[in-house]
């Protein structure tokens, strides 16, 4: 990981998230996913960052970031980081890739500023409110986002079951856990301390008034290009693929081999290989 990586915090948008930063170019901005940090792009940045100033936050409830009691609607995490661009990039256009829950928040980032982002990359999620989303969640290999709805509840139940709830998430969705696994204490650090947990679901709970709102935005299509990657392994594939139309008119598919659903730490290089070319073009 470069050497020369920035941690910074800033109050933007009524909360204060973290972020880390480094190399020199135009903006580009990685949003993690769930249970995850900004540290899932780690094995990435350096080699992103020979072109581009990346800038990785953890977004709000997640990581260093503060884990306020409400404000976990996409439209909202989406506000944040773009103000959190406006303290970094001021009036520079974006290019935005997001992983998992941070491609609910990327889509919302191009979807309601779409003055701002040049690109759009979306990682193994497809976007609640499309068709695709609606038949991931019928699918009981992904039990966990109704589970994670059930306030209070959810929250009770792993209470201090957090190594255990987590490392089943990775090994289940992991192509090749072996590959996850060592990262699992930096994640714990932040997700099993008082509300980490607790924002993280938030974030969940807050899908269905997402996918009502995406429905809306989804009936203007992004007018700017769209990069779909998913894990061969994982549930999401077929249906991203397939949601492609539903973005927007230049959209492309990527799937990387030997990958489930944590696809730049599984597989960072194969990650790049289709990452850097789309970036490069827009």
């Amino acid at each position: 990981m470069s050497s020369d990586i920035v941690h910074g915090k800033a109050d933007v948008n009524g909360t204060r998230l973290h972020y880390v930063t480094t190399g020199t170019g135009e903006p580009l901005l990685l949003l993690h996913g769930f249970p995850q940090t900004w540290y899932e792009w780690r094995e990435v940045i350096p080699r992103l960052a020979e072109r581009y100033r990346v800038i990785a936050p953890d977004y709000r409830g997640a990581g260093d970031s503060a884990r306020p009691v409400d404000g976990y609607d996409k439209a909202t995490m989406a506000a944040d980081v773009v103000a959190l661009a406006d303290v970094l990039a001021p009036g520079e256009r974006l290019r935005v890739v997001g992983h998992d829950m941070g491609a609910f928040v990327a889509y919302s980032v191009a979807a309601h500023h779409r003055d701002r982002v040049r690109a759009l990359g979306l990682v193994d999620a497809p976007v609640p409110g499309t068709a695709a989303w609606e038949e991931l969640r019928s699918n009981p290999r992904v039990w966990h986002v109704a589970f994670h709805g059930a306030r209070d509840v959810a929250e009770m139940l792993v209470a201090g079951r957090e190594r255990a709830y987590l490392t089943q998430f990775y090994e289940l969705r992991a192509h090749h856990p072996h590959l996850v696994m060592p990262a699992l204490d930096v994640y714990l650090r932040t997700y099993a301390a008082p509300g980490g947990m607790r924002a993280a679901f938030e974030a969940y709970r807050a899908l269905p008034q997402d996918a009502e709102v995406n429905k809306g935005l989804l009936r203007t299509p992004l007018a700017i290009p769209v990069l779909l990657v998913a894990g061969a392994s994982s549930n999401s594939a077929p249906l991203l693929e397939a949601m492609g139309p539903d973005l927007g008119p230049d959209v492309s598919f990527a799937l990387v081999e030997e990958a489930g659903h944590w696809i730049p730490e599984e597989q960072p290089a194969a990650f790049l290989a289709a990452l850097e070319p789309f970036l490069a073009r827009t």
